[in-house]
């Protein structure tokens, strides 16, 4: 495994199969025929999701819990901490680059995100949440009312594409670089945990997570990775940021992080 996590050459075929997959599957979801086969799946999921929270007190609490805020801050933290101790993952500058690339890939995510949500609107792509468009729906906020403080979402007048859901596969995306075998297999069992509390509360359809999120995500990966854009950011920042990394990383609770331990450029 190279010390150098991010391709510092332009990767022509992988470009092109990343980028054929997202338009492939957003071209597929707006053809009226196949479209009918994404909608019953979006229908087949989110009963088979929603449904038993009517019948079951422990699935309704349990995906309460996974649809407020603070879970929302746990699951950030978690997928923090893959990034902050990476020795099952990373090794020597690999563990600071991933932390550091992931940063830059959120930011040029943000712009993807924007803009492809600005023209989704613009055309008339956005649609609510099927707990908005479907009567039978079962609502969390119904049962759980005091919850609603707390952040809790079961809804959204517009659900697509899905941005909670792009960052957790850009996150995914972005360990497989390095993750193999059971490890990679971790991640995405992760990855798909994750992202379970809006479908199974009705604030995003199947689609939403699976066509809308996915194309940002593939389309920010693929250009920032399969180009030497990501690796020449990260390693200008990885300069500049390296003795104050270092500095921190004498003192606790910095040292107690990898990522701050002066052995992670080694």
């Amino acid at each position: 495994m190279s010390n150098s996590l991010y391709s510092t050459e332009w990767r022509i075929k992988p470009l092109i199969a990343l980028n054929s997959i997202a338009f492939l599957l957003l071209i597929s979801w707006l053809l009226p025929t196949t479209r009918l086969l994404w909608d019953r799946f979006d229908y087949f999921l989110f009963t088979l999701l929603n449904d038993p929270i009517e019948t079951s007190e422990i699935w309704a609490t349990i995906w309460a819990v996974g649809s407020i805020r603070l879970t929302d801050i746990a699951v950030g933290l978690v997928m923090l901490s893959f990034l902050l101790w990476g020795r099952l993952l990373f090794r020597g500058e690999q563990i600071r680059s991933a932390f550091i690339g992931f940063i830059v890939l959120l930011i040029m995510m943000l712009l993807v995100r924007v803009g492809f949500t600005e023209f989704s609107e613009l055309v008339g792509w956005g649609r609510a949440s099927p707990t908005m468009l479907l009567p039978e729906s079962v609502r969390l906020s119904d049962i759980f009312p005091e919850w609603v403080a707390l952040g809790l979402k079961d809804s959204s007048s517009q659900s697509f594409p899905g941005d909670h859901a792009s960052v957790i596969l850009l996150w995914a995306l972005n360990l497989s670089l390095a993750a193999k075998g059971w490890r990679c297999a971790v991640i995405w069992a992760l990855a798909v945990v994750f992202m379970l509390p809006r479908l199974v509360a009705g604030a995003h359809w199947g689609t939403d997570d699976f066509v809308g999120g996915l194309f940002i995500s593939l389309m920010t990966f693929s250009w920032a990775c399969c180009t030497p854009l990501l690796a020449t950011v990260t390693g200008k920042l990885l300069n500049i940021l390296a003795p104050i990394f270092n500095y921190l990383g004498r003192y606790q609770p910095f040292a107690w992080f990898e990522f701050f331990s002066p052995t992670s450029v080694k």
